[in-house]
């Protein structure tokens, strides 16, 4: 379990991020179509995964939108943000805000992947919910970074994260 805050206040994780080096744990997410994707859908690509509490949040949202600029000039890397906002919410949002180069992916099916990567939030007023965090794959799914915000209301460190892959 890891510590985070929220507003000052200490909220609890249900785990650990997985560790550099270890092998990224699958996982079944819902894209916009309502399909089913795993992280092999993204065979032989760096995956970013920005996972957000809610695209309906201001930093959230900015996060998603620093990252769909920052992946434009790498060709083979996605971002994917993760929340357990709706998919059709996810959407939409990135459709007003033209954000065509990250996939949004939801929970909604399932809470597992918040489990397998020790952000599901267990107590406090997000409960359920996933933490801020940044987990980079790289080509042959092995974990090259991890970041835990510690205050979920900050922002993650976008050049940390991108230079791992660029």
């Amino acid at each position: 379990m890891a510590q985070i805050t929220f507003q000052g206040n200490p909220i609890n994780t249900s785990g650990e991020l997985p560790q550099v080096g270890d092998k990224a744990p699958d996982f079944i997410l819902v894209d916009s179509q309502l399909n089913d994707i795993s992280l092999s859908n993204f065979k032989n690509m760096y995956k970013v995964l920005n996972i957000v509490p809610s695209l309906d949040t201001p930093v959230c949202q900015k996060s998603t939108k620093v990252f769909n600029e920052k992946i434009n000039s790498i060709q083979d890397a996605v971002v994917l943000t993760i929340s357990a906002d709706l998919p059709f919410a996810m959407e939409r949002f990135c459709s007003s805000e033209s954000l065509t180069l990250i996939k949004s992916l939801s929970m909604m099916r399932s809470r597992n992947f918040a489990k397998d990567y020790g952000v599901l939030i267990t107590d406090g007023p997000l409960k359920g919910i996933t933490a801020r965090a940044i987990v980079v794959i790289d080509k042959d799914d092995n974990i090259i970074h991890t970041e835990l915000v510690n205050e979920i209301a900050n922002e993650p460190n976008y050049e940390n994260a991108m230079k791992c892959i660029s």
